[in-house]
């Protein structure tokens, strides 16, 4: 199976036919989604200025919607080159339990739910490399009360959720799975009250 360079050479021939281009960007998220396959997908389409049904894009526009799937992937593959290293220091001085955020992290290695969205029609908005470097920047500072993302205070709690873990806390701004390791013990609280509670606590 084709790796991630080999397919982004096959979204930039010209020689392809556009529905094979469009095929092989669709097979990079095979690789690299930090959002979930399909949610990440129509982001790039959106961000590029085509529909996620439109079976024969502007070339152009193609391209776009990859190298901005590019600049996200070398941001979270250095990331992880540094993830990697300081566990293998941990490891040497005796420190072989990794903590919360690292058992996140270790679930997202290779790149595919990294910012996970529970529906593919609500995800964040900004360029996928600044809000991967917002994770990063979240997962460095601690629990905090509101999505590491777009500041959102209102989380609502999930369970069945399609992925792992199958519950979770979801934004209401952005519609991101916020990682429990990012949220304060009272922000999971109230991210589990019923709507009826939230509402009354509100009064």
């Amino acid at each position: 199976m084709a790796g991630f360079r080999a397919l982004a050479r096959e979204v930039r021939d010209p020689h392809r036919h556009i529905a094979q281009r469009r095929s092989a960007l669709r097979k990079c998220l095979e690789k690299f989604a930090p959002y979930g396959h399909r949610a990440t997908w129509r982001h790039l389409c959106a961000r590029a200025g085509f529909a996620p049904e439109d079976r024969a894009p502007d070339p152009a526009r193609l391209v776009l919607a990859l190298e901005e799937l590019e600049e996200a992937r070398d941001l979270w593959l250095t990331y992880e080159a540094e993830f990697a290293e300081r566990r293998r220091q941990e490891k040497q001085l005796g420190v072989r339990q990794p903590n919360a955020m690292d058992d996140w992290h270790l679930r997202t290695w290779g790149g595919c739910d990294i910012v996970p969205c529970e529906s593919p029609a609500l995800h964040p908005r900004g360029r996928l490399a600044a809000v991967l470097r917002r994770m990063v920047q979240a997962m460095e500072s601690g629990p905090g009360t509101e999505c590491p993302i777009c500041a959102e205070e209102h989380l609502v709690w999930h369970d069945g959720l399609d992925r792992i873990p199958p519950a979770g806390p979801v934004c209401t701004g952005c519609g991101i799975v916020v990682p429990v390791a990012l949220l304060t013990p009272a922000a999971l609280t109230a991210a589990r009250q019923p709507r009826s509670e939230r509402r009354y606590a509100s009064v």
